[in-house]
Formats: structure tokens, C-alpha cells, sequence
């Protein structure tokens, strides 16, 4: 049987795909990127924002429309949070909420039928590594969250905190570095909260898969920052951690934060950053931000603003708040208007642009092992545009002919100039514009 894997949302939800191609592949089925060939089509939905559910409808409809054949299971956080409406959409034959997420592949055989001998018992192969192309792969240790910020209805959607043991995240990446990933990436719900159930915590994790894998590059999805263990920072000190954060900030003003039931004052996000970047150079730290959350006022927005300015982040995710039924904020009193909410947003998208382009030319001059991906960009006169991604996620290009291929290689490139989307790079001693 073919299955195709569709997935809205976060980091985690393109964890979970991974899981289910290579249980789906152990199953003796293969993993299809047409849709349209497929047999049965599984779609991991998103809530984190009204217009995130909105569009997860939006697939679920267009891929029955496409492939009205098929089987079609929904699963994630807008199937969770809104069973009986996704249930009723035309074309929905099985529905997986989010505490049966580990069962999804053995429920969807069952219930609909599809439980058939495989022809031959396979490992998981390349083909499953679709997420992030053949060098990339993210594995996730961690789901739910213990924390209720008052925004989010996520970890409603969630649950409890549930920790995967050190063994199983080592077996998987040994397995990953086998078929010839070059970089994993840890992903969570609470991705910091790693352990708490388990009586250990994410530096033990760390330190863990840095001794007992070879993975040349592991990397680590979306961090808040908060209950940071003790000798986090000095984990950094290894090169095959890469130096790069993404610490949801969500606010530079402390009195939003208090509001949104964020555990980090701006003060003690401060630290972090300047403890980061004190230890290890070039440390690139992105962010979220959400614009415009209830009671928001000139004077927070201004404070939030300059924090934000003052720090200094490589990227920034930002959101317009949006209302979403079933959390606290959505009760709060002085929802702003969608003119203002509007106005701040793109006064932050200019800040924003301004310190990535800072950020980047910052990293001028300087040379770093970067890993090349297969994703090229065809040229005129026999040659090709290369993309890599820097140990600080900044995405540089090359131009190589045609016969060469610099794919899951990493190579020691020199940053030669700052591009719109990339940063040009100098490989092999050739200036390759």
C-alpha cells in the first residue's frame, strides 16, 4: 500500500511523520509523495492559531477533493481539539487524537482494514527522511507540557508531560546515522521539561547522545527558556552541538508577560542571551513574538519594542494574536483592534529584517563547516546554485557545475556577502557568486 504523510504546524508535528513512515515502512507498506498515488493519506493537523485550524480544514478538503479514493486519517491538534467537527468532514474515514498518536499507525491498519502481511520485512528507508531532505532529521523525545500559558492551546491539546528514555533516542539516532543523516534535531512539546518524569533532564539527554552516537550534528528544536539546567551553557563547548537557539520570547514587556503566564522576566532572558554569546562566538539566537495580546498597551508595546531591539536576534516568528476558544486569554478584557495589531506587526517586521541583515554581516569574513543540502537551483551555462545551512542556521549559497554534488557534505565555507534569502560562500577557494 502507498501512504502519503501531509503535516501543518511545528517542529514536532514533522517528528511525528517521521515516526509513522518507518512504522508504516516496517509494516511493509512504502511512503509516497504524490498524494494523488496514494492508497491512504494521513494529515497531522495544527490549532496553534484560528487560521492554523482554518487551514487545516482547508487540506483535509482539498486532498479528499484530489484524491476522493483514499483512505484519509486525521490526526494532531486540530483533529484533537476538534474531533467531532473533523470527524464529520467529507471524505475523514479515522480520527487519532493526540494521546493516541503512538498507536495512530496501528489503529489506522486495524480500523480501516489496511492490517496486511507485508511482503518483505524492510528497515526504514531514505524515502522516509522527507522532512528535511536526506542530511536532516528531527526526533522527538518529548510531548506535552505542564505549563498553562494563558495564549495557548496547544498544551490542552497535548497533555501531560511524557518523556521518551535515553536509550530509545540514542537507538533511533544510531539507526537515522546509519541510512546517512549528518544532523538530528531534538524536538518537544516543553522540550526543556525533558526528564521530568524520568528522574533526569535534558543536559543529561545531550550528553548522552554525544557520547554514545556519532551523529556529526545534533541540534535542538524550540526551546522556552526556562528550568535550563545548571550546565546547559558549557553543552555548547562540544562542535557537534550546534550554536544556535530558538527561545520563544513572546514578549520584551514583563507586565504581557505576566498576563500570558510566561516563567522568563526579561531580565532573566537577558542572562540567558548573554551567557549564550559570552561562551561561544557567533551564537545565533531566534525568537516569537506575539503582537498585539489583550491589553497590550502603547506603553508595553514601546517597552517590548526596545527589549527586543536591544537584544538582538538573528530571526524573529512573528504573530499576530489571535483569539482561540478554550484558553484564558481569550476571556481577558481589552482585545485590540485588528488596525493596531496590524501597525505594531509591521513596525516589527522592519526591527526584524534590520537584525537579521546585522546578524548575517556579523558572520562576514568568517569560515564555518557548512552542511550542503540536496535542494538545488538550476543555472544557465552548466552549473548550479547550492544551498547549506552554517552550525548557526544561516543558509549560504555556492555555484558548482553540474557534475559536482556537494549534497550531506560538510564542507569548510568562507562568508563572502550577504544576498536577499542567503549569504554567499567561498568553497574551495573559488569566489562563487
Amino acid at each position: 500500500m502507498k501512504v502519503h504523510l501531509k503535516t501543518l504546524g511545528c517542529r514536532l508535528n514533522e517528528a511525528e511523520l517521521e515516526t509513522w513512515a518507518q512504522a508504516f515502512q516496517k509494516s511493509g507498506h512504502s511512503i509516497t509523495r504524490q498524494a494523488e498515488a496514494a492508497q491512504l493519506i494521513v494529515i497531522n493537523s495544527c490549532a496553534v492559531t484560528q487560521d492554523a485550524a482554518r487551514k487545516s480544514r482547508q487540506l483535509i478538503r482539498r486532498i479528499h477533493r484530489d484524491n476522493p479514493q483514499a483512505k484519509l486519517v486525521v490526526s494532531g491538534c486540530y483533529a484533537t481539539l476538534n474531533q467531532d467537527e473533523a470527524a464529520s468532514l467529507l471524505g475523514v474515514d479515522l480520527v487519532v487524537s493526540n494521546k493516541d498518536k503512538d498507536q495512530l499507525v496501528e489503529k489506522t491498519l486495524t480500523e480501516l482494514n489496511m492490517d496486511v502481511m507485508p511482503a518483505m520485512s524492510t528497515e526504514p528507508g531514505e524515502i522516509s527522511l522527507f522532512t528535511r531532505g536526506r542530511q536532516r532529521a528531527f526526533v522527538k523525545v518529548q510531548d506535552g507540557c505542564r505549563y498553562r500559558c494563558t495564549f495557548c492551546i496547544v498544551t490542552v491539546a497535548r497533555g501531560d508531560e511524557i518523556s521518551r528514555p535515553v536509550q530509545a533516542v540514542i537507538d533511533e539516532i544510531n539507526a537515522l546515522y546509519k541510512q546517512g543523516i549528518t544532523e538530528v534535531i531534538l524536538t518537544g512539546v516543553h522540550l526543556g521539561g525533558y526528564g521530568s518524569d524520568l528522574g533526569n533532564n535534558l543536559s543529561d539527554l545531550i550528553n548522552a547522545i554525544l557520547s554514545e552516537t556519532d551523529i556529526p550534528r545534533l541540534r535542538l528544536g524550540s526551546l522556552e527558556p526556562w528550568e535550563l539546567p545548571e550546565d546547559f551553557f558549557t553543552l555548547f563547548h562540544n562542535p557537534r552541538l550546534m550554536p544556535h537557539l530558538h527561545l520563544p520570547l513572546q514578549s520584551g514587556s514583563d507586565t504581557v508577560l505576566r498576563r500570558m503566564a510566561r516563567r522568563c522576566k526579561t531580565e532573566e532572558f537577558s542572562l540567558i542571551v548573554s551567557q549564550l554569546r559570552a561562551q561561544i562566538p557567533h551564537f545565533n539566537i531566534t525568537t516569537d513574538i506575539i503582537v498585539g495580546f489583550p491589553g497590550e498597551t502603547e506603553e508595553e508595546w514601546q517597552d517590548s519594542f526596545n527589549f527586543i531591539k536591544q537584544t538582538g536576534f538573528g530571526h524573529i516568528h512573528i504573530f499576530t494574536y489571535s483569539s482561540r476558544e478554550g484558553t484564558k486569554a481569550a476571556t481577558l478584557p481589552n482585545q485590540l483592534t485588528n488596525d493596531i495589531k496590524k501597525q505594531r506587526s509591521q513596525q516589527l517586521h522592519v526591527l526584524a529584517n534590520d537584525m537579521k541583515l546585522a546578524f548575517c554581516q556579523e558572520n562576514i569574513d568568517n569560515e564555518f563547516p557548512v552542511l550542503w543540502e540536496g535542494y538545488h537551483e538550476p543555472l544557465e551555462g552548466g552549473k548550479q546554485r547550492v544551498f547549506g545551512y552554517t552550525p548557526n542556521y544561516l543558509k549560504v549559497s555556492c555555484v558548482i557545475n553540474n557534475d559536482e554534488s556537494v549534497e550531506n557534505k560538510i564542507i569548510t565555507t568562507k562568508l563572502m556577502a550577504v544576498k536577499e534569502g542567503y549569504i554567499v560562500g567561498e568553497l574551495d577557494g573559488n569566489r562563487l557568486l
